[in-house]
């Protein structure tokens, strides 16, 4: 279910990621909210595009029930191609 597209949205690399996350570790994303101490209805958001601008503090407590580093969050080439600039001229 990982997204394959030239040019992602910001939203849908961070629900790409998550996903990712929870399929590596056999999450489901209602086990990976009680990890995070974040409702499942913020993680559901996020992976199906309702939440547009989640918060740094969610992402890290991403992180932190994932133990993983925001490094590790964001250190993928999908990432690594983002270019701020397509991300404002999109909106």
């Amino acid at each position: 279910m990982r997204l394959k597209l030239k040019f992602m949205k910001i939203e849908d690399l961070i629900a790409d990621r998550i996903l990712y996350y929870c399929d590596i570790n056999d999450l489901s994303i209602n086990a990976l909210a009680n990890k995070c101490y974040i409702t499942q209805s913020t993680i559901e958001n996020l992976v199906i595009g309702k939440s547009k601008n989640p918060k740094l503090k969610t992402i890290i407590r991403i992180c932190v029930g994932l133990n993983i580093t925001l490094k590790d969050f964001f250190d993928t080439e999908n990432f690594e191609n983002f270019r701020i600039e397509d991300y404002f001229d999109r909106r």
